[in-house]
Parts: structure tokens; C-alpha cells; sequence
């Protein structure tokens, strides 16, 4: 190659980009539900990005949304999607910058950056196709598996005796580890039902607890230390996500961990997060912070700080960014976006298991094509 030669390969020729509503079998409820502040969950919002470039390779991403924001992230979406053509799919970390100014008015963080992670995740699965290798593999992975643990019986909609008999079935079929939601108006009722889960599955199955936020200082200082003898691996969002200071002060007085993170939009929060102790286990959502080049940087912060990670939902994009991780760190399983892919994950002996598929290893599904309500192309 002489000094004039290009080193771009290959060319962004095409943008798709898609809006689907998962329907839920069942409505959701947390504590965010009990004190009023949200509705139960009926359906998730979905964003796709498919990306395809002149040399015939094609990446597929994803972003979500959850009771409100889906409309208002395709519409970010299909605004700043032109900005992707021309461009060399490879300079992932030059296009973020790109889309991200595209946009620059409404910020960086928040609605905005969970748009261009779809693209973002799309980049990423294209790069991993085009060098034959299964994500994890491009990061340079530590382990070919993960822990993972399943929330989805646990919500406090159910009734505890339905909570159990799921959690049984999940270690059954071969889940490392039960969370399950806290935050009842009866701190009581929340212990009985962690006590409950702990006598069915066992002192040595991992048991955790997510309070969504909804405790404040007083009470969760209650609850952490009436929930110490349970043997849990943490309690999760026990205040609110933006108070770092208070679940500093948990972190250093309990011995059972604070895990939090997962509504936090942007590099720039979780290095709050990071700064003030406010976590012993950091729990990044990669569609949240802008894709996987976010998500890398604030894994980084939180291996120089000697954290344990545990990513939050999304275990088609985790489970690849958890492998990469130096520490052994825990991915959450959910069933929900099973019907969005052709392939599903393979769960055995309480881990979760990186297939040998380059890239994500997922293609859409033709019901999530037939749950799609509204689809824009843009091309060269």
C-alpha cells in the first residue's frame, strides 16, 4: 500500500430502520407500579437498524423502550439515519460522533443516544461478520460463557406462590441464579417473599433483589440490613439511580452488594456513579448508553475501579460484552425477546453460552417483521 492507497474496504450503501411492538403475554409490575409513578407494562417498543454496505455485509441492531419513548426514538431514528451513508462501517467510534452531533441540540444521553445505539449495535455486528467471528471473539473475550440468572418470574405482580414455582423451574432448566422485585408498602411482605424464594431454591443457588427505585435512605438502610442474613449476591436500585452519594453510603456500610446502573443514559453518568463508590456492581444497558462503543467505555471505567459488572437486559447484546469482561460477571435473563429472533441463547449449568455465529448470532424473525408498525429505507 503506498501512501496515497485508501484503507477504507467497504462502503454504508443502505439504511433500514424499523419500529416493533412486542406484545407481552402478561401485564408487568415492579414497585414503580405500586407507588403510582408508571402503568404496567404490556409491551416493549423495539428499534431496528439494518445496515447494509456495497460489499454485500449486513449488520442488525437494536434499541428499545419500555412504556413510553419508543415513537420519539424511530423518529430520532429516521432523522439522523442519512448521516450513516457513504461511510466506511468500520470507523464505528468516527460515525457515533457523527450521529450524535446529527443531533446534537437535544443532547447526549437519554432518547437521543438509545436511537444511535441501534445503529451503533448494527456497526458492531457487521464488523464481527466481516471478520468471521461471534462478537465476543472481536472484543477478545475471557470465557465462552456467562453467568446468568433470570428475572422474569419475579415481578410483584405475581403472586408469591407463582414466583417460586418459577424460580424452581428456572434452576430446573439449567439458570445460575433468581432476582426477584422488592418494594412493597410492606417492608414484611417483601421479606417473606425473599424468604420464601430462599427456602425453595436453596442456600446455594444466587438469589438477588431489585427495588426499582423506589425506597428512600431510611427505608433502604431498613431493608439492606434486614436483608443481610438472606445470603444474597445484591440488592439492586434500592434508591433512587441518580443518587449516587446514597448508595455510596450502602455500599460502605453493608456487607451485601449495591448493584445499580441500569437507568443511567450516558458514559458520562455512570462515571458519577463510579467516582462517588455508589456501586459495588455496575449494571450498564448497552441500548441505554448509545451502543457498545458507550457501553466499552463504561466498562473500562468500571474495570479500573475493580467493579463486578452485571449488564441489565438485552442478554442477545450482554452476553458478547460480558464475555469481554476481565472479572466474572452475571448477565440477566429474560424470555420477552425471544420472538424477535431465529436463534435463542443456549442456557446449561447456570451460564449462559456464546454460540459460534459471527457477529450477534441473531437474524429478525418473520413475526417480529409482522409486528413491525412503521419502516423507513434510506439509500446511497
Amino acid at each position: 500500500m503506498t501512501a496515497t492507497d485508501s484503507a477504507t474496504l467497504d462502503r454504508i450503501t443502505g439504511v433500514t430502520i424499523s419500529s416493533v411492538i412486542l406484545p407481552l403475554p402478561t401485564a408487568i409490575s415492579d414497585a414503580k407500579v405500586l407507588t403510582g409513578r408508571q402503568k404496567p407494562m404490556t409491551e416493549v417498543a423495539m428499534l431496528f437498524a439494518e445496515i447494509t454496505t456495497e460489499s454485500g455485509f449486513e449488520g442488525v441492531g437494536f434499541s428499545y423502550s419500555k412504556r413510553a419513548g419508543g415513537p420519539g426514538q424511530y423518529a430520532h431514528a429516521r432523522e439522523i439515519a442519512p448521516v450513516l451513508l457513504g461511510e466506511d462501517p468500520s470507523d464505528i467510534a468516527k460515525i457515533w460522533d457523527k450521529l450524535v452531533w446529527a443531533g446534537a441540540s437535544v443532547g447526549r444521553s437519554g432518547l437521543s443516544v438509545q436511537a444511535i445505539a441501534a445503529f451503533d449495535v448494527a456497526l458492531w455486528d457487521l464488523k464481527s461478520k466481516r471478520a468471521g467471528l461471534p462478537l465476543a471473539k472481536l472484543l477478545g473475550s475471557h470465557r465462552d460463557s456467562v453467568r446468568c440468572y433470570n428475572t422474569s418470574g419475579g415481578f410483584l405482580h405475581a403472586p408469591i406462590e407463582e414466583v417460586v414455582d418459577r424460580a424452581a423451574e428456572s434452576v430446573a432448566g439449567g439458570i445460575g441464579g433468581i432476582k426477584i422485585k422488592v418494594g412493597h408498602p410492606d417492608n414484611a411482605t417483601d421479606l417473606s417473599r425473599v424468604s420464601a424464594v430462599r427456602e425453595k431454591i436453596g442456600d446455594d443457588v444466587a438469589l438477588m433483589v431489585d427495588a426499582n427505585q423506589q425506597w428512600d435512605r431510611p427505608t433502604a438502610r431498613r431493608m439492606c440490613r434486614a436483608l443481610e442474613p438472606m445470603n444474597l449476591v445484591w440488592i439492586e436500585e434500592p434508591l433512587d439511580a441518580y443518587d449516587f452519594e446514597g448508595h455510596a453510603v450502602l455500599t460502605s456500610t453493608f456487607d451485601t452488594s449495591i448493584a445499580t446502573g441500569e437507568m443511567l443514559t450516558s458514559v458520562a453518568e455512570h462515571s458519577e456513579l463510579i467516582r462517588a463508590g455508589g456501586a459495588d456492581i455496575v449494571q450498564p444497558d448497552a441500548p441505554r448508553v448509545g451502543g457498545i462503543t458507550q457501553f466499552l467505555k463504561v466498562m473500562s471505567l468500571a474495570d479500573s475501579r475493580s467493579l463486578q459488572l452485571a449488564p441489565h437486559f438485552a442478554m442477545e447484546i450482554h452476553v458478547h460484552l460480558a464475555a469481554a469482561y476481565a472479572r466474572e460477571p452475571w448477565v440477566e435473563h429474560f424470555e420477552w425477546l425471544d420472538p424477535l429472533f431465529n436463534e435463542h441463547l443456549e442456557i446449561a449449568d447456570g451460564r449462559m453460552h456464546i454460540s459460534s455465529r459471527p457477529g450477534l448470532g441473531v437474524t429478525i424473525s418473520d413475526q417480529a417483521r409482522a409486528w413491525t408498525v412503521a419502516r423507513d429505507r434510506f439509500r446511497a
